[in-house]
């Protein structure tokens, strides 16, 4: 996450694009899931992101394995 000179905060993907509310994304690596045997694999599209404040920017809904937060650098926007 990155503030810009007006105070507002910019969420940038692995790539460099800019991520906003309703985006789909793709994992881009394999993701353990915490507290779970589950692994979110590459390739996984995400629909439907919510940008939150904090260090995991990225709060979903993972089919198969519900809501979790992801941080920017493991995503690229579809």
């Amino acid at each position: 996450m990155v503030e810009t000179a007006d105070g507002e905060k910019v969420v940038r993907d692995a790539v460099g694009n800019v991520l906003s509310d309703g985006n789909t994304v793709t994992v881009i690596k394999d993701l353990k899931v915490k507290g779970s045997s589950s692994v979110v694999k590459v390739g996984t599209k995400v629909k439907g992101i919510r940008l939150v404040d904090g260090d995991h920017a990225i709060y979903c809904k993972i089919d198969g394995i519900g809501a979790m937060k992801l941080k920017s650098q493991f995503v690229k926007k579809a």
